[in-house]
């Protein structure tokens, strides 16, 4: 599974879980333990420039296809809701699948995701969060041209009156660039999941 998801294999990739999952592991070890390191590699060796963009897109949707197939057994074992999400990848910027991992992700641990799409213009996002009232409000950006509108989009709402906290990321984004902006930052899906249930219990 592990190699599957690191070579973008979405054609096995499902059997092979099945394989698995009749062995009697869970479907939560399976992602926790497996699936989760592997698609964090995936990360690490972009960052490192080992991996391109196509293998990474690859190994994303590899990823995603895995989740949305253990979604309802995950489903099973997420304890209620935890707390309600909004997600968007900021106006601009068309890229969306390191956005719907982490969506997967939080919605695996028993969070409600309102998952807004992509190129989001930040008027949208607000109206979106005065009507859902959501516990976080995330951002994604995997651009430097396009994560300048992660402010404008904090911005608004801090005028609107909005004080929900916010929580970034993106391959383009920094811890310094979150801080800067008043967000806290995740590096992945992984973090994104630990940073959300901070802020909620705060």
């Amino acid at each position: 599974i592990a190699d599957a998801i690191m070579n973008g294999d979405r054609d096995n990739i499902l059997s092979f879980i099945e394989n698995v999952l009749s062995e009697g592991d869970s479907a939560r070890d399976l992602v926790d333990k497996i699936m989760i390191p592997s698609i964090v590699q995936v990360g690490d060796l972009y960052e490192k420039k080992i991996y391109f963009l196509p293998q990474l897109m690859a190994a994303a949707e590899t990823m995603k296809k895995a989740l949305e197939f253990l979604e309802p057994l995950l489903k099973q074992d997420a304890a209620g809701n935890k707390g309600k999400i909004i997600l968007a990848t900021v106006q601009g910027d068309i890229h969306d699948i390191g956005k719907n991992i982490v969506a997967l992700l939080l919605r695996n641990y028993g969070y409600d995701v309102i998952d807004m799409g992509k190129d989001v213009p930040a008027e949208d996002i607000i109206k979106k969060a005065k009507d859902k009232n959501p516990d976080v409000i995330a951002l994604s950006a995997l651009m430097t041209t396009t994560m300048v509108n992660m402010k404008d989009v904090i911005i608004l709402a801090r005028a609107k009156g909005i004080q929900k906290p916010f929580m970034v990321g993106g391959a383009v984004v920094t811890e310094a660039y979150a801080k800067s902006i008043g967000a806290s930052f995740a590096k992945d899906g992984v973090e994104a999941v630990r940073v959300v249930e901070k802020l909620i219990k705060r």
